[in-house]
């Protein structure tokens, strides 16, 4: 065997009489052998025209189809001190049932009776806002009533300036008279003095007409001081109506500010009972948080917050929750280079952890095991993991999943796409090349969108 010598072994020794290479040396052996090989050469010829379904296969696990009815925590919106539980790990609750209650951390929300003494101060501001309101309208009353007596007080001088204008006029007439009489006068005197010196006219006459000239020099002096007068009393009635509009607008001003001081505190009494009605409202609701209740229906899965005085922070979540009702679905993740082969529609196979099941890839029909579901989203940014996600639901065309299915659990997808030879398939994996580009019967899309 190592060629050591060249003396040859089955030259000298007859191996024949050995059982061993009886059974071995015939050559009967070499053709069944070559017999073996030539069917199996022809068999795999025949395989590799075979159909081959083309596929894009994920992993996943078990949610819900709608995000309502995925499992969730339940947080407390402000912080507070767990006082008591009212459920346990495990129990179902109904929508609105109390599992816990909490008590406050806050100094300034302590107080027991914070909602009546807030409400008490609501009243109090109420009250004072109807009597700035009634103080309103008082001094809405006053500026009417100091408007009505401006108009008849500048009415009642109006009346003056004009009677006094008259009184003018009337001394300017008189005065006029005066002058007239003054005329007449001095001329009477002249004549009776020149009478007097002619002789026709005595002493006393002269006497008697100077006397009267001097009447009517006294009369037209009164007569302008009476003119004058009445000048100054229509100057008078001028400034008495000016002095009575500069009154009367500073009383209806005075009373204006006072009326908007008013109005102005009604506003700012206003304000503060709407304050305070919001706190009323937020004290109220607050209150109500103090008893964390189911928002829905549905199984306690874990208490993230355990024991009892224990703190915890506005939005810390305090115990998880599984819906009763929901309707299950695959998340399953693909590559991106297979990402443009899914569409909405699209058939897949899945298979469930903890279901036995005989998976052929590239023979869907004769699988065992596995269920039907129908891609109905597709994320189009990519994951944390490097992968794209796609949501899948059941497949109503097909045999329902199984009852006994858990959120959470894990599954593998085989998205099923043309039909190819093996040779092909054997072809393209060598080469790294992707699955063909598969584009969905449009008229199947349209069916199973409008179902």
């Amino acid at each position: 065997m190592l060629n050591i010598t060249d003396n040859k072994l089955n030259q000298k020794v007859d191996l024949m009489q050995y059982k061993a290479a009886q059974k071995v040396f015939p050559r009967r052996y070499y053709k069944y052998f070559n017999r073996f090989l030539l069917t199996f050469a022809i068999i795999c010829l025949i395989v590799l025209f075979l159909p081959w379904t083309q596929n894009v296969i994920g992993e996943g696990y078990l949610t819900t189809l709608t995000p309502d009815q995925r499992p969730q925590t339940i947080q407390s919106p402000i912080p507070g001190r767990i006082e008591k539980w009212y459920v346990r790990e495990g129990d179902f609750v109904q929508k609105g049932d109390t599992i816990l209650h909490i008590s406050e951390i806050k100094n300034e929300y302590f107080d027991p009776n914070l909602v009546e003494r807030t409400g008490q101060q609501i009243r109090a501001k109420e009250m004072a806002v109807t009597s700035y309101q009634e103080k309103v309208k008082a001094l809405n009353t006053q500026i009417t009533a100091l408007t009505n007596e401006r108009s008849l007080k500048l009415e009642q001088a109006r009346n003056k300036l004009i009677q006094s204008k008259l009184k003018v006029q009337s001394d300017s007439i008189d005065l006029e008279a005066a002058n007239t009489n003054i005329i007449i006068a001095q001329r009477q005197y002249d004549r009776v003095v020149q009478l007097e010196s002619e002789g026709l006219k005595a002493v006393t006459d002269v006497e008697e007409k100077r006397l009267k000239l001097q009447e009517a020099q006294a009369k037209l002096i009164s007569q302008e001081n009476k003119l004058l007068a009445s000048k100054n009393d229509v100057i008078n009635a001028r400034v008495e109506i000016n002095r009575i509009e500069a009154e009367y607008t500073d009383k209806i001003s005075k009373a204006r500010s006072d009326m908007f001081t008013a109005q102005s505190n009604q506003f700012d009494s206003e304000a503060q009972v709407t304050k305070l009605e919001n706190e009323y409202t937020n004290y109220s609701i607050r209150n109500d948080m103090y008893y964390i209740r189911a928002p829905r229906s549905g199984y306690i899965n874990r208490a993230v917050q355990g024991g009892v005085g224990e703190a915890f922070k506005e939005g810390d979540a305090l115990v998880g929750i599984m819906p009763a009702k929901y309707d299950m679905a695959v998340e399953t993740y693909v590559k991106p280079l297979d990402l443009p082969l899914m569409h909405l529609g699209e058939k897949v196979r899945i298979q469930f952890d903890g279901w036995p099941a005989i998976v052929f890839s590239g023979w869907p029909n004769l699988s065992y095991g596995t269920y039907g579901g129908v891609v109905v989203a597709v994320e189009t940014f990519i994951s944390e993991n490097g992968k794209y996600r796609v949501l899948l639901a059941p497949d109503p065309e097909d045999h329902p999943w199984p009852k006994e299915l858990r959120v959470g659990s894990g599954a593998n997808t085989i998205a099923l796409l043309e039909d190819v030879p093996i040779w092909f398939e054997l072809w393209r994996q060598l080469n790294g090349f992707p699955p063909n580009y598969y584009q969905p019967d449009q008229e199947e899309m349209a069916k199973t969108e409008k179902k």
